[in-house]
């Protein structure tokens, strides 16, 4: 399984041409495909990374209240508001996309990170709000009754208890979120029509088409558009897997 990927950085270092001929190890390594993926490709991936924090800040800001407010109160409609957040996990994102170019083309977002942040945020809030409340369930209700006894409103209790005992969670939920725009395509390739705003998954896309003969460039950038999630994986995995699992066992 992680073949491909060693194949994709043992092509990124080659010298140049054909991956079916490249040698099992860079022998003489070369970084001319790294120099000319930043050459091209930079501001791709700059883009993806505004589209991608972007889109964690408006996911977290909206699911996080969301969350505690399913998970804390209790209404009639709450079951009928998680089935319509669950629902909307099972729409495809090709749907999504072309109603939101209609929209979009209206409200004039169309090859905008304003756009690409809403529209990925769109995927990314539903799953943030079904994993941080599963989080906060488990939360004891007498911590929570103990702070409004002592004079803390819903909000305060909300930012000063809440929030930081559901760290593991928000983290999850943040990373998923970030992991979700960074490798959108069907958003990216419905909602930009323009150089001007291309995240790197497009631009690796209409890429191949250019430099074909040239695969230690194309492997350089996916290398390079890899090299984030990687790392965030990595520094937060203790995150992940307290955060993925919390609220499981009460």
């Amino acid at each position: 399984m992680l073949f491909p990927v060693y194949w994709m950085v043992n092509s990124s270092f080659q010298p140049s041409g054909n991956t079916l001929t490249a040698d099992f190890f860079p022998w003489n390594p070369s970084l001319a495909g790294y120099t000319e993926a930043l050459r091209t490709q930079g501001a791709n991936l700059l883009t993806s990374v505004i589209v991608s924090l972007g889109s964690v800040a408006l996911c977290l800001l909206i699911a996080t209240p969301a969350a505690y407010a399913l998970a804390r109160f209790r209404f009639r409609w709450i079951s009928i508001g998680l089935m319509a957040i669950i629902i909307t996990q099972m729409i495809p994102s090709i749907v999504i996309a072309n109603a939101l170019y209609t929209a979009y083309n209206d409200l004039g977002l169309i090859n905008s990170l304003l756009g690409l942040i809403l529209a990925d945020s769109s995927h990314g809030i539903p799953f943030a709000i079904l994993i941080m409340r599963a989080s906060m369930m488990s939360i004891p209700v007498s911590i929570l009754e103990a702070a409004l006894v002592d004079g803390a409103s819903q909000m305060r209790t909300f930012v000063s208890i809440v929030i930081p005992v559901s760290r593991n969670s928000i983290i999850t939920a943040g990373l998923f979120c970030f992991l979700f725009a960074w490798s959108d395509f069907v958003f990216a390739l419905t909602l930009t029509t323009t150089e001007a705003v291309r995240p790197v998954t497009l631009g690796i896309y209409q890429y191949l088409g250019i430099e074909v003969g040239f695969w230690n460039v194309v492997m350089a950038t996916a290398a390079l558009a890899t090299l984030p999630a990687i790392l965030l994986l990595v520094l937060a995995q203790k995150y992940i897997a307290a955060g993925a699992t919390s609220g499981a066992v009460k």
